[in-house]
C-alpha cells in the first residue's frame, strides 16, 4: 500500500516503515562518525558500557541512548518498549517500525540486541526482562551485569503493579489557569491555548504515571535478580525549559512528575550506595517528539529556539545529544575511573540543555518570540524544521525514501 501521513490536531496517526528505517539508519551513521570504536581513555573496555538495559527503547532519547551504545561501544543491549504491529487497518506504531530497523542493523554488525514488546511498569515484565538480560549476556558470554541503564518511559497510563489501579496523567498547571500562544506547526498558525488548573488527584495520577516510582521498582527488582553491579549507571530523563513554559511545564503536573523523578534519583543512589556507580537525571535539550506538538506553547517555543540554534551552528537532534552525554559526562576519562566525577549542577543533575540555556541563546530566542507574527511566522522561526522533525518521528518527510511506492506495512 502507499502510506501518507494522517496527522489531525497535531497528531499522527500512522507511521511509514521505510521511512522509520531510514531514521534510524541516519542516527546509526552518526554514531558510527562520532562514537563508533570508542573505548575508555584509561584503555580499559569494561569502562564503557558492554551490557545495556533500556526501558523505553523504541522511540526519542531512548531510542538514540540504544543506539549509541550498540553501534558506538558494541555493547549488547536490552530494550523494553510497548508498540503495537500494523493491522489490516492500520500501521504499525513509529516505534515498531524502529525496533524492527534496530534489530536488523544490529544483526548485520554481528551485535546482540534483544527487544521485549509489553507493559514495562508490569512486575512480569521486569521478571521477563531479567531473564533475557542473563540470555543476552550469555550469547556475548560476557557477566550478566548492567553496566547501563537508560530509563525513558514515555506513557498517558500506569497501572500499579501493587494496586492494580490504573492511573492517567494530566498536562495542565498548577494553582492558577494558563493561558499562552501556541503554534500550529502543519500551517504557521498561531492560537491561544487555556488550561484550568489540575486538581489533587490528576497531580497525584501524573505523578504516578510519570514520576520516579517505576525506575525505583525497575532498580529494586533487577538488584533482587543479582543484576546490578558497581559499574551500573543508571540514567532517568527530564526536561525543564525557559521560564517561559514553566506555568504548563516545570510548575505545572509534569514539573511535579519530574520533581518526583529526581527524588527518585537521590532514593536509589542512597538505597543501592556501594552496589551502583550511581543514578542520576539527565536534562536534555528541547526536542520534537510525538507528544511536544500537544503542550501549549512549546511547538512556539522550540521552533525559534530551532532557529537561532542552527543559527548559531549548536543545534542539536536527540542522537547527538546522546553521544554528548556518553562522552562529555557518563564517559569523560574523569568519569570513567571515578563515578563522583561525572559533571552535574548544584542539584546532582547532568545538564545536556546546557547550550540550550546558554544565557545568548535564551536572550536571542526571547527576542524572536517577541518580533514573531502570523506574516512572518516561516522567516522568524523555524517552524519548518519542527514539522520536519515531527514527520521525521513518525517516518515521513525522510530524505531518500520514495513515498510514492508500494510498501508493505507489515514488514
Amino acid at each position: 500500500m502507499i502510506i501518507k501521513p494522517m496527522v489531525r490536531n497535531n497528531i499522527c496517526l500512522n507511521s511509514h516503515p521505510v521511512g522509520c528505517a531510514a531514521s534510524v539508519r541516519r542516527q546509526i551513521e552518526c554514531t558510527k562518525k562520532n562514537l563508533a570504536g570508542a573505548k575508555s581513555p584509561l584503555g580499559n573496555s569494561e569502562k564503557t558500557p558492554r551490557l545495556a538495559l533500556v526501558i523505553g527503547c523504541s522511540n526519542g532519547y531512548g531510542l538514540a541512548s540504544r543506539i549509541a551504545a550498540a553501534f558506538g561501544y558494541g555493547a549488547v543491549t536490552v530494550g523494553v518498549s510497548k508498540e503495537k504491529p500494523a493491522s489490516d487497518t492500520h500501521t504499525a506504531t513509529p516505534g515498531y517500525y524502529n525496533n524492527l530497523a534496530f534489530e536488523r542493523e544490529a544483526a548485520k554488525e554481528g551485535l546482540i540486541a534483544k527487544t521485549l514488546d509489553g507493559n514495562a511498569f508490569s512486575s512480569e515484565m521486569k521478571t521477563e526482562t531479567a531473564e533475557t538480560v542473563r540470555k543476552a549476556a550469555a550469547l556475548a558470554r560476557i557477566p550478566a551485569k548492567i553496566d547501563l541503564l537508560i530509563y525513558s518511559l514515555a506513557s498517558p497510563v500506569r497501572t500499579d503493579p501493587k494496586t492494580g489501579i490504573m492511573h492517567k496523567s494530566a498536562i495542565k498547571p498548577v494553582g492558577a489557569p494558563f493561558s499562552g500562544k501556541t503554534l500550529n506547526m502543519m500551517n504557521g498558525t498561531f492560537t491561544m491555548a487555556e488550561a484550568e488548573p489540575a486538581t489533587v488527584e490528576e497531580i497525584y495520577n501524573t505523578v504516578k504515571v510519570m514520576g520516579g516510582e517505576d525506575w525505583e521498582l525497575w532498580m529494586e527488582a533487577l538488584e533482587k535478580e543479582n543484576l546490578l553491579s558497581p559499574e551500573t549507571r543508571a540514567v532517568a530523563y527530564t526536561y525543564l525549559g525557559p521560564e517561559l513554559s514553566w506555568p504548563i511545564y516545570k510548575n505545572g503536573t509534569i514539573g511535579k512528575a519530574k520533581e518526583d523523578l529526581e527524588r527518585a534519583s537521590r532514593e536509589i543512589n542512597k538505597i543501592h550506595a556501594g552496589k551502583i556507580a550511581g543514578a542520576w537525571v539527565s536534562v536534555n535539550k528541547a526536542l520534537v517528539t510525538r507528544s511536544s506538538a500537544i503542550i501549549p506553547i512549546i511547538p512556539f517555543y522550540v521552533s525559534t529556539l530551532f532557529k537561532v540554534m542552527k543559527e548559531m551552528g549548536i543545534h542539536e537532534g536527540c542522537i547527538e545529544q546522546i553521544i554528548r552525554l556518553y562522552t562529555e559526562r557518563l564517559y569523560t576519562p574523569e568519569a570513567a575511573s571515578d563515578p563522583a566525577k561525572v559533571l552535574v549542577d548544584s542539584k546532582g543533575r547532568i545538564r545536556i540543555d546546557d547550550r540550550e540555556m546558554r544565557e545568548d541563546v535564551q536572550r536571542a530566542v526571547m527576542e524572536r518570540m517577541k518580533m514573531v507574527t502570523p506574516e512572518n511566522v516561516f522567516t522568524e522561526t523555524d517552524v519548518a524544521g519542527f514539522k520536519h522533525d515531527f514527520m521525521e518521528a513518525h517516518g515521513f518527510d525522510v530524505e531518500g525514501v520514495d513515498y510514492s511506492a508500494d510498501v508493505d506495512p507489515n514488514q
